[in-house]
């Protein structure tokens, strides 16, 4: 009788043994995605060979097109045939003084003119999908003038807008967001020193940071130095890394415009830049 009884709890606990055999174990532990990082190249279109070199980086990243130089719309057409995001790289008046270059914007630019010199910097630029600073340690800290920058962005549909961060009391990433411009912010310059060793150091801190925060955001410059290391680093980054890179456009936020925007808000606080104009 023992025996029966016991090969027939045997038989009805089987079909439980196999389900819960089937059904995942809570062991506290979860598969997370990879940290995402994000990367600019800034400051083409001077260069033709610098340009190209910039254009041949392996993945998606974003290349940053100064207005009205001699190669930047071919060299546009190329990185959109590559699949690579194509961004205005806008010159904006610095705290230094330095020249602008073709395009520039000053802090004396009326609003009319600002559009104008806007448009004609957007139209040099074939494919262009965002924007981003090219210097603007001046500008980007003047409410009014962001107000007018992130509102003729916000016009064209689909643009989005990176503040490069020249300076830590910049609003242009507030004024981004209360005009419910997707956005971002740079996080680390890569080659603000550009020797292999300092490049190393900032990529790092990169990759670091990203581990943390989950993406981070980096800007570099077709420097040699920067060229060289990138294109040896990126193609093993997620296998020795640990981190995976990604379009500019993946690391963007959407904020939901306030009722009443105030440009005169307080600046939420800012890492200090380790890179100027």
């Amino acid at each position: 009788m023992n025996l029966m009884r016991t090969l027939l709890v045997t038989w009805l606990l089987l079909p439980l043994a196999s389900i819960a055999g089937d059904l995942p174990h809570e062991s506290g532990e979860t598969s997370a995605a990879p940290a995402r990082i994000a990367i600019i190249i800034d400051d083409i279109g001077d260069r033709a060979i610098e340009g190209q070199q910039a254009v041949n980086l392996p993945g998606p990243v974003a290349m940053a097109f100064l207005p009205h130089t001699p190669y930047a719309a071919p060299l546009a057409r190329e990185a959109h045939r590559q699949h690579k995001t194509v961004m205005l790289h806008l010159p904006l008046q610095a705290t230094n003084g330095k020249a602008l270059g073709p395009g520039g914007i000053h802090l004396e630019t009326t609003e009319s003119e600002f559009r104008r010199i806007l448009d004609g910097n957007l139209a040099s630029i074939p494919h262009v999908q965002g924007v981003n600073n090219h210097m603007g340690s001046l500008m980007t800290r003047h409410p009014g003038a962001m107000a007018w920058l992130m509102q003729a962005l916000k016009q064209r549909s689909g643009l989005f807008f990176v503040d490069s961060y020249t300076h830590k009391d910049s609003v242009a990433l507030q004024l981004a967001a209360e005009n419910g411009l997707p956005s971002a912010r740079r996080d680390v310059f890569l080659d603000h020193r550009a020797e292999p060793d300092a490049i190393r150091a900032e990529f790092e801190r990169l990759v670091a940071l990203a581990k943390r925060e989950g993406s981070a955001v980096g800007i570099g410059h077709p420097y040699p130095e920067t060229m060289e290391f990138l294109a040896s680093t990126l193609p093993q980054l997620e296998s020795e890394h640990g981190v995976r890179l990604v379009p500019i456009t993946e690391l963007l936020a959407t904020p939901v415009v306030p009722a009443t925007p105030s440009i005169n808000a307080a600046v939420p606080p800012a890492v200090e830049a380790n890179g100027g104009d």
